[in-house]
């Protein structure tokens, strides 16, 4: 069986989705969510700039986001980065949602609800919106 080699985080693992629901209904108001998705991001280790591949670049993001993914037995795992802060928060919520998870789990879960739950997507700008979906796509066409 094949050994995971990216690099540990803790969204998907210790920080599941749900916690990150938890913690965003607890926020009181756009700014304390704001802030919590910021303090999210620094949890995400930075990805070494040699594997900042253009290939591995996500389109359709405004700013500079890179993906990359392992699949271990029948689970896919990800390493994602971006250089801008907020976005690097915004991958943290997608990675709590889908790091670790079958190809079944990937393609079943409720992305809409989840973000929904999360009280965010209304607040984020038509193109940091269109970024998050960007992502979540190409994690959906790499667990196909």
């Amino acid at each position: 069986m094949t050994e995971l080699t990216l690099p540990h985080h803790p969204f998907g693992t210790d920080i599941s989705d749900t916690d990150i629901v938890a913690q965003m209904q607890n926020a009181s108001g756009w700014e304390d969510r704001y802030r919590t998705v910021i303090q999210l991001g620094k949890k995400l280790p930075v990805m070494a700039e040699e594997d900042k591949d253009e290939q591995l670049k996500v389109s359709g993001c405004e700013s500079q986001v890179w993906l990359r993914h392992q699949q271990v037995g029948d689970h896919f795992y990800f390493q994602a980065d971006s250089d801008a802060r907020i976005v690097r928060g915004l991958i943290t919520l997608v990675l709590a949602a889908y790091h670790g998870k079958t190809r079944t789990e990937i393609s079943e879960f409720d992305i809409d609800g989840y973000f929904d739950s999360l009280g965010l997507i209304a607040h984020l700008s038509p193109s940091r919106g269109n970024g998050l979906k960007a992502i979540v796509e190409q994690i959906k066409q790499l667990a196909r």
